[in-house]
């Protein structure tokens, strides 16, 4: 990776376009920093501090502590991922705009990608409105600051940041390095770490924490970065037969390829859908108020709290439904065989058509299920930690790890096209 690095730095336009990039990160940290008007800080960092098992704390990491420093970045990047999902989904339900993103061309995808901001304005106001309800129900606002044009300057200035960002992100996309909202996101991501890494030493020395426990947890850490590098690359290849045709006095056609399958196609989604759909119970609940002690609300609490083993147990399981669910979006056996068959393709032992779709099939759901087990054991592990360490920030540690490698490999890998492009010799020496 850093080869890959000095040697793009070598060529004066990646090396514009990296610096492009860091220089809207640095805006975006920027950003990260300036707060709202009209908003207690002090009450809403202590305020979070008792949130950091729920949603919220999930936000707060995504964000960068922008969310509960209510800062104009404060929603991040949550609402576009949420537009752009959604939008996904239609484009599978709703018949136009199916046939808008796969016959529409270049012209198809400007007007889904036009969509996709206008749902992501209005998903950044309705999330501004919720946010701004919080801090008011738990008198987080200035004394001065409780009527109308207060709530509608905070509102609407958490929808231009969210828009802003968004439009931080196309730039990168097109002007920068990789892809733009994922930057934005491991820049949030890695934003977070040295004040981790300063919390754990403050704690060892403090005695809080036991040294080897401290190492131990280093140490697992690596161990799931290696998992997730090499799950991350690895694919399942199924070969494919093209006939032979004679054209003429030309022979077409009879070379040998395969269809690569990855193991884990839907990358982080189902990990933060699982966890915001496990972690909303409680999160309403502590809305609402925590039930008292020896109460039997507070009984039901406790066993589902996101520290607890039924709380694993539902999150687990709705990783897998979550991984089956999108690996079933975004790879359709019966298409595949129909390009196949239509391009005189075929696999091996399996007649084009329905045994086609079958193996094809069943080849999805076994690679799924075992896509679907890593991401849980990447998710469940930190939980498991946190329980034994008793620290619930641990929570959201898996999801962290998976995203920041990603958008890393993801980045060298657009490199390293980018360098191959211009031909440029001895970027793998």
């Amino acid at each position: 990776m850093l080869q890959t690095l000095r040697n793009a730095w070598k060529i004066e336009e990646l090396r514009k376009k990296i610096l492009f990039t860091l220089v809207i990160i640095l805006l975006y940290r920027l950003g990260n920093a300036i707060p709202v008007p009209d908003v207690n800080i002090a009450l809403l960092n202590a305020y979070f501090a008792q949130q950091q098992s729920t949603i919220l704390g999930l936000l707060d990491v995504m964000s960068g502590g922008a969310f509960s420093n209510a800062t104009i970045f404060a929603l991040s990047i949550q609402p576009y991922i949420n537009a752009s999902i959604i939008i996904q989904l239609l484009c599978i339900a709703i018949p136009a705009l199916e046939r808008l993103s796969k016959e529409g061309g270049e012209e198809g995808r400007k007007k889904i990608a036009s969509i996709t901001r206008y749902a992501t304005v209005a998903i950044g106001l309705l999330q501004g409105f919720a946010y701004y309800m919080l801090i008011k129900n738990n008198n987080m606002l200035n004394a001065d600051a409780q009527g109308i044009w207060s709530a509608i300057v905070i509102i609407l200035t958490f929808t231009s940041g969210s828009a802003l960002i968004m439009w931080l992100g196309e730039q990168i996309t097109e002007f920068g390095i990789g892809n733009g909202i994922s930057m934005i996101l491991f820049a949030s991501i890695i934003s977070r770490l040295p004040t981790s890494l300063i919390t754990t030493v403050r704690n060892i020395t403090a005695g809080n924490l036991q040294w080897w426990l401290a190492l131990l947890m280093l140490i697992g850490a690596i161990a799931m970065i290696v998992l997730i590098v090499y799950v991350n690359d690895a694919e399942r290849r199924i070969p494919v037969q093209y006939a032979k045709r004679v054209v003429g006095r030309k022979m077409y056609g009879g070379q040998s390829t395969h269809l690569p399958m990855k193991v884990n196609m839907s990358g982080v989604l189902p990990i933060i859908f699982a966890q915001s759909i496990a972690s909303l119970p409680v999160t309403i609940w502590t809305f609402i108020g925590i039930p008292e002690e020896e109460t039997v609300s507070r009984a039901i609490y406790d066993a589902i709290d996101t520290q607890s083993f039924i709380y694993m147990i539902v999150y687990f399981i709705m990783i897998i439904g979550f991984s089956y669910f999108y690996s079933t979006i975004q790879f359709n056996p019966v298409e595949i065989a129909n390009n196949l068959k239509k391009q005189g393709g075929f696999i091996p032992g399996f007649r084009p058509g329905q045994p086609t779709v079958q193996f094809i099939q069943k080849v999805l759901n076994r690679i799924t299920m075992f896509g679907a087990i890593y991401l849980g054991i990447v998710a469940i592990c930190p939980l498991i930690v946190g329980k034994i360490i008793d620290n619930s920030s641990l929570a959201i540690g898996g999801t962290s790890v998976i995203i920041v490698v990603g958008v890393a490999l993801e980045t060298v890998k657009a490199l390293e096209n980018q360098m191959l492009m211009r031909q440029y010799k001895g970027f793998l020496e």
